[in-house]
């Protein structure tokens, strides 16, 4: 039997985190009420959902009863995904082999133009890497500014389209990114569909260009909002601009 104060491990903590936020936004309810509801200080709930602190089995049980829903089901995720073959992803990711994809695997600096300022790049990390447990390769992003919408989740590589899906599937809500194959020096270009949040609990569909950069070919990068004064921004505004040039990706102009 488990101790009540056995700390989650640290994905479980982020999935945790993940699901509260989503409850939180669903319901339109403050961190601080629902820390007063689950018998906990703020600040505990606070660090937890920050990622500064991991999630103590208590703590989560007690979250729980105050929201009447399971926030660890999705413990069990990694063994429902997990694949007999091995290093042979499943059908529905493209059934691609671990040693197919090693080139895909790595850090790299994503960058979009910011939905906030018109003339600026939001620019942050993505990590691609195989993971066993999923037999598939997984991205997670990091270093974002805006922590809260940090995304993780799964990579289809099929062989029919020739392009790359990094696909979030949140208890059925979507974020899809459609990527080229990388280039000769590993960019990869294309289409970030999901949603921007407006006041409240607005949610708008929204759709913009996207570039990957190993992590390499920039020797000292920049992230978050980056303006036009930033030694970075030349560089980031051509690699977005050659998403549409050449073109990686096409936007038609609306009726």
């Amino acid at each position: 039997m488990p101790t009540p104060d056995k700390q989650l491990s640290a994905e479980q903590s982020r999935q945790v985190a993940e699901t509260i936020r989503e409850e939180i936004a669903r319901r339109r309810i403050s961190r601080q009420s629902l820390a007063e509801q689950a018998k906990l200080s703020l600040s505990t709930l606070e660090k937890a959902l920050g990622g500064r602190r991991p999630f103590t089995l208590a703590t989560t049980v007690r979250l729980e009863q105050a929201l009447g829903v399971s926030l660890r089901k999705a413990e069990a995720a990694p063994a429902v995904a997990s694949s007999v073959n091995g290093d042979i992803a499943p059908d529905h990711l493209g059934a691609y082999s671990h040693r197919a994809v090693t080139w895909l695997e790595g850090a790299y600096i994503t960058l979009r133009p910011s939905f906030g300022d018109n003339d600026a790049i939001y620019a942050y990390r993505t990590e691609i890497a195989w993971d066993p447990a999923a037999s598939s390769l997984v991205f997670r992003e990091g270093e974002r500014t805006d922590a809260n919408y940090t995304q993780f989740g799964e990579v289809a590589v099929p062989n029919q389209s020739g392009f790359i899906y990094l696909v979030t599937n949140r208890h059925g809500q979507h974020r899809l990114i459609t990527v080229s194959r990388p280039t000769i020096l590993g960019e990869m270009y294309g289409i970030l569909t999901t949603l921007l949040a407006g006041r409240g609990s607005l949610l708008t569909p929204i759709a913009a260009p996207i570039a990957y950069l190993p992590a390499r070919m920039i020797a000292a990068p920049t992230l978050g909002r980056i303006s036009a004064g930033d030694p970075n921004y030349a560089v980031y505004r051509a690699h977005l601009k050659r998403t549409v040039d050449e073109p990686f990706a096409m936007f038609l102009p609306g009726s």
